[in-house]
């Protein structure tokens, strides 16, 4: 099942040493942390999406992954099925141009978007990818502390008797409904 990674931001603010600066960024946040989707249980961008980040043609990119083949294993990349690249299609409105591609759209992990910027070789990928690698880290933080919450919760409630066990299981559901990755698209 393909899923949005459900997180958000719309800034691109470093804290260095507690203090908050801006950096320039070529690619807002919110864009990258969008086109982040969740496939085989993975969090991967696809190529075209990442080519359109680094302004370089999808073609231009797969044939730079071509070329470097030793460079992504499957568990840097893989080639999407056609019902998976059919989900992506119905499920996300920017990618409904991949309709009508002959090819099947590549899928790249945080490992293989890493390995990207060294085979295109262009001082924006580099940029580029040093921003997908943040709204990474940051989805990777958001959910560990999701998982520090939860684990503190439970401390509580064992603390504390019975009358206050409405509000753990509240609080316990509405942190449930946090973690899951967003679902696009009809069930059947």
């Amino acid at each position: 099942m393909v899923k949005r990674s459900g997180f958000s931001s719309n800034s691109c603010v470093l804290k260095s040493k507690g203090v908050e600066k801006s950096n320039t960024c070529l690619v807002p946040t919110e864009i990258i942390e969008n086109r982040i989707l969740y496939v085989r249980e993975e969090r991967v961008m696809l190529d075209a999406d990442l080519a359109d980040l680094y302004e370089v043609s999808t073609k231009v990119l797969n044939q730079a992954v071509k070329r470097n083949k030793d460079r992504f294993p499957s568990d840097f990349m893989f080639t999407l099925n056609q019902s998976e690249k059919n989900e992506v299609v119905t499920n996300c409105d920017h990618l409904r141009k991949l309709k009508f591609s002959y090819s099947e759209p590549k899928a790249f992990t945080e490992q293989g978007i890493a390995m990207l910027s060294s085979v295109l070789n262009s001082k924006r990928a580099v940029l580029v990818n040093i921003q997908i690698m943040r709204a990474f880290i940051k989805m990777r933080k958001m959910l560990y502390g999701y998982k520090q919450l939860h684990s503190k919760i439970e401390e509580m409630e064992k603390k504390y008797d019975h009358r206050f066990r409405v509000v753990f299981d509240a609080i316990r559901q509405m942190l449930k409904e946090e973690e899951k990755p967003m679902k696009i698209g009809f069930l059947r």
